[in-house]
C-alpha cells in the first residue's frame, strides 16, 4: 500500500520533520513534527514525525546534561572551563546537525524508508 501515497509530499513532510530542528531550540522546532504526524495518514511521514520527536527530545536531554555542568564549570573558573570545554560543545552541534542532514538526505533519497537516527532512546 506504500505505493499509493504522493512521494513528492512523503519527500517533503519527512524532510520538513526533520529540518524542524534547524528552525529554533524552542518549542516550535518540535511543533512542526507534531503536526505532521497528527494530520499526516503516510505511514512513513508518520514514522519520520516521531522519529524526529525523539531526536527533539534526546538533543534537549543531552544538551542539559551536558550544558548544566559545564556551565557550572565555567562559572566557577570565570570563564576559563568554557573556553576549555568549547570542543566538547562543538563535537555536539556538529554531531546534532550532521544526523539531522543525514535524516534529511536520507528522506530525499530513500522516501518509501523511514530514517532512524543512530544511538537515541525513543520515547514514541
Amino acid at each position: 500500500m506504500q505505493g499509493t501515497y504522493d512521494s513528492d509530499k512523503r519527500k517533503l513532510l519527512s524532510s520538513l520533520c526533520h529540518g524542524a530542528i534547524f528552525f529554533s531550540t524552542t518549542l516550535f522546532s518540535i511543533g512542526v513534527p507534531i503536526v505532521i504526524n497528527l494530520l499526516s495518514d503516510d505511514p512513513v511521514v508518520k514514522s519520520n514525525a516521531k522519529e524526529s520527536i525523539n531526536f527533539h527530545f534526546n538533543v534537549w536531554f543531552w544538551a542539559t546534561v551536558i550544558g548544566i555542568p559545564l556551565g557550572i564549570i565555567s562559572w566557577i573558573t570565570f570563564g576559563l572551563g568554557g573556553i576549555l570545554f568549547f570542543p566538547v560543545v562543538a563535537l555536539g552541534f556538529a554531531l546534532h546537525w550532521g544526523l539531522t542532514i543525514w535524516a534529511i538526505l536520507h528522506c530525499l533519497s530513500k522516501p518509501d524508508e523511514p530514517f532512524r537516527y543512530p544511538f537515541i532512546f525513543r520515547v514514541f
